[in-house]
């Protein structure tokens, strides 16, 4: 017995549901989001305005974002896609263009959401406003990857927890360290 054929299932129900979505605000601004996260250009650019203009604050949280963004990008990237092979959502369940503009790679877990959350995630605890500001994009690049049909909603949770727990542990790495050398 498949115990794992009702969460398909709901992932499934849950794609063609999102990408059949259809509003002027989903056509006007989930495109842009996704190419301003491109190459994580978005938080790049985030993090150098925090740097230029946050002072040591900025610079700690910029630093903090890009690190926690860069391993997690590796780890979702570089390690679980190569581990874990899983097709993309069918092109048929995608009702609108964006679904010819689909990495081939697999689909789990999804890269880009792992790079948002961390980057937020590892922004927040230094300079906690300017990471509930990076949360509105953040959540908009989970939407946007399942709207599209670049992911599943599972590909998507994925990500965001490699994002949330690589966080995490840099964050508590220092810490472990200097415990540890005592």
């Amino acid at each position: 017995m498949d115990t794992l054929a009702p969460l398909r299932s709901g992932d499934h129900r849950l794609v063609k549901r999102m990408a059949a979505w259809d509003s002027a605000w989903a056509r006007q601004l989930l495109p842009p989001v996704e190419e301003a996260v491109e190459h994580t250009k978005l938080w790049w650019a985030v993090a150098a305005v925090m740097a230029a203009g946050g002072g040591w604050r900025g610079r700690k949280a910029a630093s903090a974002g890009i690190t926690a963004m860069t391993v997690a990008e590796l780890l979702s990237n570089g390690v679980v896609k190569q581990l874990v092979e899983r097709r993309r959502p069918p092109k048929e369940w995608i009702p609108h263009p964006d679904v010819q503009d689909r990495p081939d790679s697999s689909s789990f877990p999804s890269g880009h959401t792992a790079a948002a959350v961390a980057f937020t995630a590892a922004v927040a605890p230094t300079w906690p406003w300017v990471g509930a500001a990076c949360l509105v994009p953040t959540v908009m690049v989970a939407i946007e990857r399942i709207h599209s049909g670049a992911h599943y909603p599972t590909d998507v949770i994925a990500g965001a927890a490699i994002g949330m727990v690589t966080a995490a542990v840099l964050r508590a790495t220092p810490r472990m360290l200097i415990h540890r050398a005592r």
